[in-house]
């Protein structure tokens, strides 16, 4: 008998650490080469790692909710076929099956002999956006633990997927997965909801889109009930602080912040603009069949202003080394998008030679990945300028920390009805303001009032992009 054990990878983008987010196997299950053992969260993606090695798993080395770096041994494979484990069969946890599941997974690679056998299939989870259940949340029986067989005894399993009394049994364990129809699964994505947490009242078992909405009110109404928030004043100080660890996203949001705001001079500057026009011509967008079933918004033209107006002021476009300012001929244009996993900048690659209906639905298939989870590491990476909307928030304006590695970002308020003096008279016009930091070293003053106000004259006048 061989046990195997698997150290956790560099998946391919630099990894220097992971927390262990999921197992999706317990000491005892069978496994296949390239079978999914285990979802990890790195500073950009969550990631599900395939076994390289076939067998039985004889013991998990790391719990979920630790981090680790990579190279540290997370789980043993032992290669002892089940005839000769001593564990019949029917003892051993199945793989849970749930009847009706809407999407059928691929059939599992057959078992290679292949110890050394290359890690393959990493990659984002599908369903990624889920948040871990809260504690005293879930109910039921925890799994059995496995038959002791002849291998070397596993240290005790640690159960971390107890099923919810609202699933039913046959979904329970690691493979559990609620059943739905792909609208309602993108609604849950788009909400950063996770649908284990819905109870169902589909007639099959499944989460309805009634459903769904009535679990976002009833989230909506327990932040309602803020007050409840604050500790108990019988209790001391000390027992009424949360601690919560800084890793993943959070920590590598933090690291950049840090290196940039402390690294780079920000200078910020603001203007306000007329968007009445903008607002005009994206509800002629709307309404354009070459638009349909494109989400058509404000952002889109700013997009489109920033782009037209780094072209005219290329030095914004740029980097900083020290030793000399990269200007770059293309445009990386990166959106500051709210996740459920925290800030994350993923950029649209040469956003320059899109036309508007491209870059619309650039814009779209961004946004619903980032929040579903599923960036990829080199979305993230080599971006050129950001732009980031805090007018979805129903905020005026702020003064943007720069992205690591760029020298401008511009800040998109809210729009919002306001008096406005036009030809002498004031009538209500819809205003936005607009702020944007640069990189003192390489934009001066000058230089941030001509790209800023080139912005604002797009989104007073979309017709110049005609030009």
């Amino acid at each position: 008998m061989t046990l195997n054990t698997f150290n956790l990878p560099d998946v391919g983008e630099g990894l220097t650490e992971a927390e262990i987010v999921r197992w999706q196997v317990q000491p005892g299950a069978t496994v296949a080469v390239n079978d999914v053992i285990v979802e990890i969260e790195t500073a950009k993606s969550l990631v599900e790692l395939p076994s390289p090695y076939a067998g039985v798993v004889a013991e998990l080395l790391v719990q979920e909710g630790e981090t680790v770096e990579v190279g540290t041994p997370i789980i043993s494979v032992s290669d002892t076929p089940l005839e000769d484990s001593g564990t019949p069969a029917e003892n051993l946890p199945a793989a849970a099956h749930v009847p009706g599941e809407l999407v059928t997974p691929p059939a599992p690679a057959p078992a290679s002999s292949d110890a050394g056998a290359p890690l393959v299939g990493t990659g984002p989870k599908a369903d990624s956006s889920r948040r871990r259940p809260r504690t005293g949340r879930a109910s039921g029986t925890a799994p059995a633990q496995p038959t002791t067989t002849t291998a070397p005894a596993p240290a005790t399993a640690h159960v971390t997927d107890v099923p919810s009394a609202r699933t039913p049994a046959a979904a329970s364990g690691a493979s559990r997965r609620a059943l739905a129809k792909p609208p309602v699964r993108k609604a849950a994505r788009d909400l950063g909801i996770d649908l284990a947490d819905v109870p169902a009242t589909g007639g099959s078992g499944e989460v309805t889109k009634q459903d769904l909405m009535s679990y976002q009110a009833q989230r909506d109404a327990e932040q309602d009930h803020a007050p409840s928030f604050w500790g108990a004043a019988t209790r001391p100080q000390d027992e009424r602080i949360e601690r919560i660890p800084v890793r993943g996203v959070r920590k590598a949001t933090a690291r950049a912040m840090v290196e940039s705001a402390f690294s780079a001079p920000h200078v910020s500057i603001f203007v306000d603009v007329d968007a009445s026009r903008t607002m005009e011509f994206v509800k002629r967008l709307k309404a354009s069949r070459d638009f349909e079933g494109i989400r058509v918004s404000p952002l889109l033209i700013l997009a489109k202003a920033v782009i037209w107006a780094a072209a005219r002021n290329p030095s914004v476009n740029a980097t900083w080394t020290d030793q000399e300012i990269l200007v770059k001929h293309f445009m990386n244009l990166g959106i500051a998008a709210a996740t459920p996993r925290g800030l994350m900048v993923p950029n649209i690659k040469d956003a320059q030679d899109l036309s508007l209906k491209e870059l619309a639905l650039a814009l779209n298939d961004l946004a619903s990945r980032a929040r579903a989870g599923k960036t990829q590491p080199a979305e993230m990476q080599g971006g050129t300028l950001t732009v980031t909307n805090i007018g979805a928030l129903g905020i005026d304006t702020g003064t943007p920390i720069i992205n690591p590695g760029e020298v401008a970002i511009v800040a998109f308020g809210t729009i919002k009805q306001k008096p406005w003096v036009l030809d002498g008279e004031v009538i209500p016009r819809w205003i936005t303001t607009l702020g944007g930091s640069f990189d003192h070293r390489v934009v001066d003053g000058d230089l941030s009032a001509r790209f800023m106000a080139d912005v604002a004259s797009i989104l007073e006048e979309p017709a110049l992009l005609l030009d």
